[in-house]
């Protein structure tokens, strides 16, 4: 339904009759991608030049066009979440060293976001010899100095944490309980994954809360969320630690798993996977959301059979999880980390960029970056860091992002 307070009125009508669009109805860094304009290619590429590995470029449009005009609209609802003037600003680029890989934190008490380098990247060197590093910027001197610039490249300082004691190979991160919440994919056989707790300020003091269920190791911790009701702690255990030559081959089935801290209790919530990966919490806490980006399997190479989808699952009052859902499946690379929005939008970091799917699954749009986008996460309203592995991006626009951890 269109409402006539929206600015977007002349569009959304558009977008409800025709194709066709008026270029002054769109925002100047946006644009209206035409879905009936592929559904018939004719001449479709073989599957060894059109996979998850390649990024899919709309007929009529080329890489560059699609990058001056990142933000792509394919539904009206997107309108809502970008707002009359989104823009994209690339913060830093590092050639080949993937410094901006996940554990995206916002920390609103001093504006600064923390994220961390890709454990297992022959280019960083990280994984087995040394442990991927935990970095933040300055939101405040984005705001201040490049926000309305589309290439600031190097003008913002980006600053190396060193946690005390070391957080190894970290990949996760979540705000929790003041602090930040770190999952480590461990380092060999003797250094397990494990979740720890750091002060976001100096010295950055670090403490391990879990490394083991019964004595054993999990496998090489990913990602984790906060359930918004319990306040307790959920992680996906995968092998990628493994399968990028930093970890023992499988110990332990690949699950999600659930933990509070307070009486000690770890349970599994989740099975059924090939590579669980991101996972979030809706804004209400009645749904989570795991990725499966099992196309991908490391030294093994890319498997097209496995998945590269986002499963929904209700959460019940107990923390369970029941009545999983196939939500979403991603064509350009895999889906890996999400996050959601205030309104229960769900966003994730794929192969070309971040799509944004409304709570039907339907995708509405995509901020397009033309690479793989690991993680990203919200600074409130408004605001976004993009971790597209060797960029970092800042992306304005109307959302605000659902905080994770607030209660707790």
């Amino acid at each position: 339904m269109v409402h006539a307070r929206t600015p977007f009125a002349p569009l959304a009508a558009l977008l409800l009759a025709t194709t066709t669009v008026k270029a002054v109805d769109v925002p100047a860094q946006a644009q209206v991608i035409d879905q009936k304009s592929f559904n018939v290619l004719g001449d479709v590429p073989p599957p060894t030049v059109a996979n998850s590995t390649t990024v899919f470029i709309p007929p009529g449009t080329t890489k560059e066009s699609l990058i001056e005009k990142p933000f792509h609209i394919y539904d009206e609802e997107f309108l809502e979440i970008i707002g009359t003037n989104p823009t994209l600003t690339l913060l830093n680029s590092t050639g080949t060293n993937p410094r901006f890989h996940e554990a995206a934190v916002w920390v609103p008490e001093t504006d600064d976001f923390f994220f961390v380098q890709n454990a297992g990247d022959p280019a960083a060197g990280t994984g087995l010899k040394k442990s991927a590093a935990i970095q933040k910027i300055s939101l405040s001197q984005v705001t201040a100095e490049v926000a309305a610039t589309r290439n600031a490249s190097g003008k913002v300082d980006v600053h190396i944490v060193p946690a005390t004691p070391a957080v190894i190979n970290p990949n996760g991160g979540t705000n929790y309980r003041g602090r930040i919440l770190f999952a480590g994919e461990g380092q060999g056989s003797k250094i397990a994954p494990a979740l720890y707790v750091m002060s976001p300020n100096e010295p950055y003091n670090a403490t391990v809360i879990l490394d083991n269920y019964f004595g054993r190791q999990f496998n090489s911790i990913n990602d984790v969320a906060i359930n918004p009701r319990t306040g307790e702690i959920y992680f996906t255990d995968t092998t990628y630690g493994y399968v990028q030559d930093f970890r023992p081959e499988t110990v332990i089935q690949k699950q999600v798993w659930r933990f509070n801290q307070t009486t000690g209790a770890v349970a599994v919530v989740a099975d059924g996977f090939n590579m669980p990966n991101g996972i979030t919490f809706s804004h209400d806490g009645q749904y989570a959301y795991v990725t499966d980006t099992g196309v991908i399997q490391g030294f093994f190479g890319r498997n097209s059979s496995f998945p590269s989808s986002i499963y929904r699952y209700d959460v019940e009052e107990d923390g369970t999880f029941s009545n999983r859902k196939t939500f979403a499946f991603i064509a350009s690379g895999v889906p890996d980390g999400v996050h959601v929005d205030t309104k229960g939008n769900l966003y994730a970091g794929c192969g070309d960029g971040v799509h944004v799917f409304n709570t039907s699954g339907k995708l509405l749009g995509k901020i397009w970056i033309g690479s793989t986008v690991a993680n990203f996460q919200f600074a409130g309203k408004g605001r976004m860091v993009i971790l597209a592995e060797t960029e970092l991006y800042y992306a304005t626009l109307e959302a605000e992002g659902a905080f994770p951890g607030k209660l707790y």
